[in-house]
């Protein structure tokens, strides 16, 4: 598949569902408590992180953005469907993300809690883009 062949309404919208996601997630409904906990941030830290979040968040977005495109590009070589994208896309995060992102929060000394979170993060927005990239190309 070529960039040209990609549909750029679905990657928009996987990018859009991977803040959702992010907002519920790390929401006290979910796993915010939980995930500020583990890296040691007070409520006062976390309100201080949050005045300069709009870089980070048109950081995040072109970063969500670039996966849901490259998702859109790959998983047509493994198959069609919900099923064969989300599969490979596991595939790629278990020997890619989830190695590299282990490694850095184990050398960042940071307890394992806070990877699983995010982790977990990382694989639900792979299952929603897999699911939009997979049902709408």
């Amino acid at each position: 598949m070529h960039l040209d062949e990609v549909n750029f309404l679905a990657v928009a919208l996987a990018t859009v569902l991977a803040f959702v996601l992010g907002a519920a997630w790390y929401s006290p409904i979910l796993f915010g408590r939980q995930w500020m906990e583990a890296n040691g941030y007070t409520a006062d830290k976390l309100q201080e992180m949050q005045q300069g979040a709009g870089k980070l968040y048109g950081v995040s977005a072109v970063c969500w953005f670039v996966m849901a495109t490259v998702l859109a590009l790959v998983a047509p070589h493994f198959g069609e469907g919900v099923g064969a994208t989300f599969h490979m896309a596991v595939l790629l995060w278990f020997g890619f993300a989830a190695t590299t992102g282990l490694t850095n929060n184990l050398f960042s000394d940071r307890p394992l809690r806070a990877w699983i979170i995010d982790a977990g993060y990382q694989i639900g927005t792979l299952a929603l883009m897999s699911i939009v990239l997979g049902l709408w190309r």
